[in-house]
């Protein structure tokens, strides 16, 4: 470096740091690798229980390279054989958590975080680049979607355990919120056999994903807006049946604290599958449909009844929004059904709208909600429909499993709802 220094006239800055940070790295490995080596391999004894109530034989020493934080590493170990199950036992393995990998556990701590917040070959370079760690696009994505499915074998335990009242919570909050919302995502076409698309047409291209955000509400501000408590915001996510995903919201919502909170509310869209969540598992919840939701339904309506353009249409919406928001849901439906539109599908689509409001009009009483002091809007929940699945599952090109993008869904959750760091302490500790 000295001697470049000197032919350029100048230290070359960024390349000496790379320089010396990828001899550390190696030097660093060099003394990991003693350490790691220091017992000498791990040998226990001629013989060891293999785990399945069988003795293993010693056999051998065998060595294995793993990929480390620092470098490239070879660990010995003892190799032990059992006769009975007809496979191998590598204690060693077990201890160090490199059984069936060959990537270091700080390694696939780093994979686990890049896959779950860009496109797998992103993290791929943003590891070479920023961490030293050179590994193929696909490993990034094999060890996130395993790291993915051990954060989901975690919900799954927590929800047998909310299910069976083993699951409780300290925490007390006066309200505590749960908006659900679903949103789909780009699936691969044998993910998709068999179901229709939107409208009934056509083979569907994507699965709905389906994500509840919690949070907790204790105060109002100086206009008397209800105010989110800061850093109180969890969520859950995945693709699946609103039955299964009616049991991880419970589940969420008893760690969060639902046996000991004074009001619950549920906000949604007006889908029934979310009123069905409600009713089942959190009845005695105020139920709200997110208040802009509904003016959309009103908008949408009066352009097709009067033309997107005209003043007919605005001077309409802007009068049932009047009404809308001072939960006179009855007058709205009444100016519905004043509505004499010629053509036979806007005729339908008056029909359907009468249907919604008439069905969510207890849910609709925002002048009542909102001197209560609560929400009456679900934003928080549709943003993290954006930012949890649309910016990492619905990229241009995305295609997925339903299994590699429940993992990847899981991870998100797990990252945004700041139980990353639990998770992994949880994990290093078994």
């Amino acid at each position: 470096m000295l001697r470049d220094g000197q032919r350029r006239g100048h230290l070359d800055l960024e390349a000496s740091e790379l320089a010396i940070r990828a001899s550390m790295h190696q030097l660093g490995g060099m003394v990991l690798e003693k350490l790691l080596n220091a017992d000498g391999g791990g040998y226990r004894g001629a013989r060891i229980d293999c785990g399945q109530g069988h003795e293993a034989e010693f056999v051998d020493y065998r060595r294995k390279e793993v990929l480390t934080v620092l470098a490239p590493v070879q660990v010995q170990r003892a190799y032990y054989s059992c006769a009975d199950c007809g496979g191998g036992v590598i204690p060693k393995d077990q201890e160090l958590d490199i059984a069936g990998t060959s990537f270091s556990p700080g390694v696939r701590r780093m994979m686990g975080r890049v896959g779950a917040k860009e496109a797998f070959d992103e993290g791929r370079r943003d590891l070479h680049e920023l961490a030293g760690v050179v590994v193929r696009t696909k490993a990034v994505e094999r060890v996130a979607e395993a790291l993915g499915d051990e954060v989901e074998a975690v919900a799954i335990q927590e929800r047998h355990a909310a299910l069976a009242g083993k699951l409780v919570s300290l925490t007390s909050v006066p309200k505590l919120y749960l908006a659900i919302d679903g949103t789909g995502v780009p699936m691969v076409p044998r993910e998709t056999v068999g179901r229709q698309g939107k409208e009934g047409t056509g083979t569907a291209k994507t699965r709905e994903a389906k994500l509840g955000c919690l949070f907790t509400q204790t105060r109002l501000d100086e206009r008397g807006h209800p105010v989110r408590d800061e850093a109180s915001t969890t969520y859950v996510g995945a693709i699946e049946t609103a039955e299964v995903f009616g049991g991880r919201m419970y589940a969420e919502a008893v760690r969060r604290g639902l046996l000991r909170a004074e009001q619950v509310i549920v906000l949604g869209d007006g889908a029934p599958w979310i009123w069905g969540i409600a009713d089942e598992h959190f009845p005695g919840a105020i139920q709200i449909v997110d208040l802009y939701h509904a003016r959309e339904h009103l908008a949408d309506l009066a352009k097709l009844v009067y033309g997107p353009a005209s003043a007919a249409a605005k001077d309409w919406a802007a009068g049932r929004r009047e009404e809308l928001d001072a939960g006179e849901v009855e007058q709205v439906v009444a100016a519905m059904r004043r509505l004499r539109p010629r053509r036979t599908e806007v005729r339908e689509a008056v029909r359907k709208a009468v249907s919604y409001f008439k069905t969510n009009a207890e849910r609709m009483r925002y002048a009542r909600f909102r001197s209560q002091g609560l929400f009456v809007g679900s934003g928080v929940v549709e943003a993290g429909c954006k930012t949890i699945v649309g910016l990492r599952l619905k990229q241009s090109g995305m295609r997925w499993t339903v299994r590699g993008a429940n993992a990847i869904l899981a991870l998100r959750c797990a990252e945004l709802s700041g139980r990353w760091e639990e998770f992994w302490e949880a994990r290093s500790a078994g």
